[in-house]
């Protein structure tokens, strides 16, 4: 009776000991709550092959390529179990019979020769570092319960596999994979994976870089327990035992790092950062960059991005010529910069110009001095060429004919409508202007080369996608026929449309590419913006463009992948048209003065963009003009006995200058018939400068600098506008006399301009 009083009251005490044991335990669970995310959180970008690109590093410079249980072999978790804690899913953490045979060998050797830590345990030591005291191990023991009572063990195993030590500044199997055999953990071997089983009982004694025969005794000593304990069949083991532990050389991450630090920025809780980087495309064109680097301007960087237009993934990101080159501003991304576009916008204009029924590929342009507003632009090579095609304009990227278009189009229209798919454009009071077509503003290349998708996508815009959750979002843009015909325009080289760009001040060199798959955007320049003389697009970006592009085909061709074909939408048809009215006319009409074949959009054959003048003059207008002649064919009144109608075209005034002399106003209208002349109205007369001729050479009087000469202007109609050498320098009305002021010795340009739009021009050389 008394031993069942004592049994009882002794079960009592145990009860209430268990009771405030708990108790304990809850509210230390309450007060110091356990975090599995004290440490800063560790990022990898790893490429579309899941191949690490660039790693950022915690507080303590640790990285870990943190996976789930699902992307690490079943074998490896078999021999994990096994190895660190054979009764892991059946305890509470702690096993107090390994904790008791720990402390037995321990004791009796006098050194530590096993530990009794569940591998719980070491998830808690690992969160909770400790000291090797009481105090500590009983710090370990409360962490470990909180973990098993808040977490499961397939989310305590996960932890274990992400943060486990393998050596330096390696923790995790995903990190310890990549590091030493430069692969998935998924792909791993049962050789690798015993290794790095027992790694991480002294990672820095074991590391296989270092002691290969350290890294095989412990190895083979795991496969000795796997043996013991029957997991494996012999056969496998000595099988796996005759390998030899070789590991990749150790390299740390660095591809792609300004892309790498803006998907940073961009996602800052994400671990991995799943990129749509081809890693050996990537690789490829770094080489390629450090290698040009060295035929740049001093200070000078480049800018590649390459991006596949089928689904619009960024394939191909290199910011800068060298990352690590200070000298070259090498962590400035250039992709991601404000820069002059230069001349990249030109191909948008004749695409909305088509769209709009303004042109079609072959409408004839004026690439000629213009007046018509304060801003007076010029072509690159200071010259002109007179009439030309759409597609020559493009092509040659002539600035007057595309000044013609924006100012038709409207400068706001046109930087509107690049908004809206994503292309802003800033300059300094953002009020758009006709020198926004000419790179008068800034953009940045990688939303250029989203609005360059167009050419590729049937006019539909898409943005860029960097990572692999990006979705793929189609705006529309321009129409499918115009994005056809504009590409069509385009320089081409072998399979690749492009066009270049030069800023003002030789600041920034561009090319922009498409061939079948992929979109090519190449920048190069000064990072801090100073002008290097003599850097031009087609000189200095061309050539990386061209290689990259020779790159990519050559890909296409060894993976033997089909390129997609651009087809020609029914909305494009071909035409046969005439200067100077632009439009179809019969083979033998006397207006057709040249033919071209045009590329036309639904049909539609726009007619010759006018000249605008304000003069009440039917002789100074362009396009089709009626007049009254005899049956001599000599021009007279309306209400002249014997007076036909007769229609004719003209080419606009302002290509005067620049046309055969059959193709001139004085060839084309024909003589006025003295016995019935027109009175008043509709008398053409022809621009001319008197006082100097063609390539005449004029002297100073002796014993003075400069020279002093007095011109007039005859012909022409209202008020005249003079330029030397590209600068306003007089103004006159009608024949009224001007002097020139030469101070400068050698060729000049005059150019003379009157209210009609007619030009005079001629050089001279002064002595």
């Amino acid at each position: 009776m008394k031993i069942k009083k004592r049994l009882v009251k002794l079960l009592i005490w145990l009860l209430i000991v268990i009771f405030t044991l708990l108790s304990v335990f809850f509210i230390a669970d309450f007060l110091f709550p356990i975090s599995i995310s004290k440490n800063k959180t560790t990022q990898t970008i790893v490429a579309e092959d899941e191949t690490p690109l660039w790693r950022f590093a915690d507080e303590n410079g640790i990285w870990r390529y943190s996976v789930n249980l699902e992307e690490v072999p079943d074998f490896y978790l078999e021999v994990l179990i096994n190895y660190e804690d054979r009764y892991f899913y059946e305890h509470v953490g702690i096993n107090p019979v390994s904790l008791i045979r720990a402390a037995w060998q321990n004791f009796c050797n006098d050194r530590i020769i096993s530990g009794g830590s569940t591998i719980s345990m070491q998830v808690a030591r690992l969160l909770y570092p400790h000291d090797r005291t009481i105090l500590g191990k009983l710090n370990q023991i409360f962490r470990t319960l909180q973990l098993e009572l808040h977490y499961s063990k397939k989310e305590i195993l996960t932890l274990y596999i992400n943060h486990a030590p393998y050596g330096g500044t390696i923790e995790g199997i995903g990190a310890a994979s990549w590091t030493y055999f430069g692969k998935q953990p998924s792909e791993l071997t049962r050789s690798e994976a015993v290794l790095l089983a027992v790694l991480p009982q002294a990672p820095s004694r074991l590391r296989p870089d270092k002691y290969p025969e350290r890294a095989k005794l412990a190895r083979d000593k795991v496969l000795n327990r796997l043996s013991e304990y029957n997991v494996w069949s012999k056969d496998l083991i000595e099988q796996v035992r005759q390998e030899e532990v070789w590991v990749y050389p150790r390299k740390t991450p660095q591809l792609a790092p300004l892309l790498s630090y803006r998907l940073k920025r961009q996602y800052p809780n994400d671990t991995i950062i799943h990129s749509t980087i081809d890693s050996i495309l990537q690789y490829n064109l770094e080489d390629m960059a450090i290698n040009r680097k060295n035929q740049l301007p001093p200070k000078s960087s480049l800018a590649i991005l390459v991006v596949d237009h089928t689904d619009m993934k960024v394939k191909a990101y290199i910011g800068s010529a060298d990352f690590n080159d200070k000298d070259r501003f090498g962590q400035i991304d250039m992709i991601n910069a404000l820069r002059s576009p230069g001349s990249t916008l030109k191909p948008f204009i004749y695409a909305f110009a088509i769209d709009e029924g303004m042109i079609h590929s072959e409408s004839l342009l004026q690439d000629v001095p213009r007046i018509h507003s304060d801003y007076r632009p010029t072509n690159f090579n200071e010259d002109f060429q007179g009439p030309v095609s759409a597609s020559e304009a493009l092509s040659k990227s002539l600035n007057l004919p595309a000044v013609q278009l924006i100012e038709l189009y409207g400068p706001k229209r046109f930087a509107g409508k690049l908004a809206g798919v994503g292309l802003s454009l800033k300059s300094i009071n953002n009020t758009p202007n006709i020198s926004y077509i000419l790179g008068g503003a800034s953009l940045r290349l990688d939303n250029l080369v989203s609005a360059y998708s167009a050419f590729a996508r049937q006019g539909e815009v898409s943005p860029l996608r960097f990572t692999q959750s990006d979705p793929v979002v189609n705006k529309p843009f321009i129409s499918e026929g115009s994005a056809w015909i504009t590409k069509h325009m385009l320089v081409r080289n072998n399979m690749l449309y492009y066009k270049t760009g030069t800023s003002y001040g030789y600041r920034d060199a561009w090319a922009i590419g498409i061939n079948p798959r992929y979109l090519i955007g190449v920048w190069v320049g000064r990072p801090d913006g100073t002008p290097v003389a003599g850097q031009y697009g087609s000189i200095s970006a061309t050539p990386i463009l061209q290689q990259v592009d020779s790159l990519l085909l050559n890909r296409e061709y060894r993976l033997n992948r089909s390129l997609p074909v651009s087809v020609k939408p029914d909305s494009v048809t071909s035409e046969k048209i005439c200067w100077p009215s632009g439009q179809v006319l019969p083979d033998n009409d006397v207006n057709c003065h040249r033919q071209k074949n045009a590329w036309i959009l639904n049909h539609m054959v726009p007619p010759t963009i006018g000249t605008l003048t304000e003069l009440n003059n039917n002789m100074y207008h362009s396009g089709w003009i009626n007049l009254w002649v005899n049956e001599d064919g000599k021009r007279v009144a309306a209400d002249c006995h014997g007076a036909q109608k007769k229609q004719i075209v003209l080419w606009p005034i302002a290509l005067e200058n620049w046309l055969l002399p059959n193709e001139q106003r004085q060839a084309l209208i024909p003589a006025i018939d003295k016995n019935c002349p027109i009175i008043g109205r509709d008398i053409f007369s022809s621009l001319m400068i008197v006082g100097l001729r063609d390539r005449q050479l004029v002297k100073s009087v002796p014993g003075q600098s400069q020279l002093s000469i007095d011109l007039s202007a005859e012909g022409g109609a209202g008020e005249k506008w003079w330029f030397l050498d590209g600068e306003l320098v007089a103004q006159s009305i009608d024949d009224e006399k001007v002097s020139l002021t030469i101070a400068r010795k050698g060729t000049h340009r005059l150019l003379l301009i009157d209210e009609s739009g007619q030009i005079s021009r001629i050089k001279f050389i002064s002595d």
